[in-house]
């Protein structure tokens, strides 16, 4: 991949140019910055740089920075996304998105804070219609910090 073009690298590794071309989230909600490893319909590995120049970082909280145990989850969600998406071989130019409509079993292990790179380990479960269902990790240096179950489902969008 030559990091313009967007395309997956071999093994399904994808620079950020890759995510967004997954993702309609831009800064300062894009929470995904780099996929190291998809297979669809299996599994997906995405990476979540944290540093203190993240926009929450001013208020939650001064003197203790902490990233948001929702923003954890939404970096998970997105992870599921783009796997979402490679499933299903489609993109959001396509005129659909997908949209998180479920949340089961989430537990918040340990803080985030800046300098943090949380890894993001999905693995798809199950489709049923247009819906799909993934548990996910969220892991700093190997240490478990949050997971959940997620689920997804495809919804079509005017262009």
């Amino acid at each position: 991949m030559n990091g313009t073009g967007g395309d997956s690298e071999a093994g399904g590794a994808m620079d950020i140019q890759a995510v967004m071309a997954h993702l309609p989230h831009r800064y300062p909600f894009l929470l995904i910055d780099r996929v190291l490893a998809c297979r669809p319909g299996e599994s997906l590995t995405a990476v979540k740089n944290v540093t203190m120049n993240e926009p929450f970082f001013q208020g939650h909280f001064p003197g203790r920075p902490v990233m948001p145990g929702v923003l954890i989850l939404e970096a998970m969600a997105q992870a599921t996304g783009v796997l979402a998406f490679e499933t299903a071989g489609r993109r959001p130019e396509d005129h659909s998105i997908y949209l998180l409509v479920g949340v089961d079993r989430a537990r918040f292990r340990r803080p985030v804070g800046p300098g943090d790179q949380i890894l993001l380990e999905v693995l798809y479960r199950d489709r049923r219609r247009n819906m799909m269902r993934f548990s996910v990790d969220a892991r700093v240096d190997g240490a478990l910090v949050a997971n959940a179950e997620l689920m997804c489902a495809a919804k079509e969008i005017e262009a």
